[in-house]
């Protein structure tokens, strides 16, 4: 089952959801697709977790990831999933977080840590599934160098991707960061712009902005869903190995034992997403496999 969810609903959804999660348990209603039954807390008692499992995840690639899953491998598997799409970086960690829906497949570690730290929520990575190399790109220039004084960049508004975004460039010469500046960097953090002006959007907006601007670096997926391939059109692209952003499977602390969960964990590292993965996306997106950093 697949739910997609479009951006004039999620307005709506973000302030009921806010106002919800200081009135809503961990439990939910099974008929609605949660995890019911006190699921999380270990011990005797607590009622097997049934039902469909649901999935909060962005449209590309992660729910097409999914679906794929769900098409050719969930079945055999005996797994039933409830694909809902998010467009947003936030809903689908404060859905899984009031129990709207049982896990979500978005995001990487540096994002989610620092989510949790700032809204107080528990939430947990279960297993790595890909990779989206972040990218450079621009409407009116063929190469990074071209960029000159006056122009400006726009990069993501969310703290761990604009650490990223800033050090994408800084690792190209583009400009110069404070020494110790990490994944965390912020524009004050930049000691040389080379003259450049740097403007933060949310990312999900970066791709319909980029004629606004000289240039804008962009998720992948974001790219994808606008038809830019981080492949050929990028000016600038993050290298993929012993890279920290890999894209997992996440849920509730307490949740990660559901058997459901466990299930989904072990077809997302499958032999056929990984041929999947290479097969459809060509280098955009990239199989990251295995236990998530700690």
């Amino acid at each position: 089952m697949r739910t997609p969810l479009k951006t004039g609903t999620l307005l709506a959804a973000t302030a009921a959801l806010t106002l919800s999660l200081a009135a809503c348990g961990t439990d939910s209603d099974p008929d609605t697709g949660g995890n019911g039954g006190g699921n999380g807390e270990g011990g005797e008692g607590r009622e097997t977790p049934t039902g469909p499992l649901s999935v909060a995840a962005s449209p590309v690639p992660h729910a097409a990831v999914l679906t794929f899953v769900e098409e050719n491998l969930a079945e055999e598997a005996g797994l039933e999933l409830d694909i809902r799409e998010f467009t947003d970086y936030v809903l689908p960690n404060t859905a899984v977080d009031s129990g709207e829906v049982d896990a979500n497949y978005f995001q990487h570690r540096p994002y989610l840590d620092d989510f949790n730290e700032n809204q107080g929520t528990d939430i947990v990575p279960v297993v790595n599934v890909h990779l989206e190399p972040l990218g450079l790109y621009s409407n009116a220039l063929d190469n990074a160098d071209a960029l000159a004084e006056g122009d400006t960049v726009a990069i993501p508004n969310d703290a761990t991707n604009a650490g990223r975004a800033l050090k994408l460039l800084a690792d190209n010469g583009v400009i110069e960061l404070a020494e110790g500046a990490g994944a965390e960097a912020t524009v004050g953090d930049i000691t040389d712009d080379r003259g450049l002006s740097f403007e933060e959007l949310e990312a999900a907006t970066l791709p319909r902005a980029l004629e606004d601007f000289d240039a804008a670096v962009i998720n992948g997926n974001y790219a994808i869903e606008a038809d830019l391939s981080p492949a050929d059109d990028s000016l600038l692209l993050e290298e993929a190995e012993n890279n920290p952003y890999a894209n997992f499977l996440a849920v509730k602390a307490g949740n990660e034992d559901d058997p459901r969960v466990r299930t989904l964990a072990e077809l997302l590292n499958s032999d056929e997403v990984e041929q999947f993965i290479e097969d459809t996306y060509d280098g955009a997106v990239v199989p990251a496999f295995g236990a998530p950093a700690s």
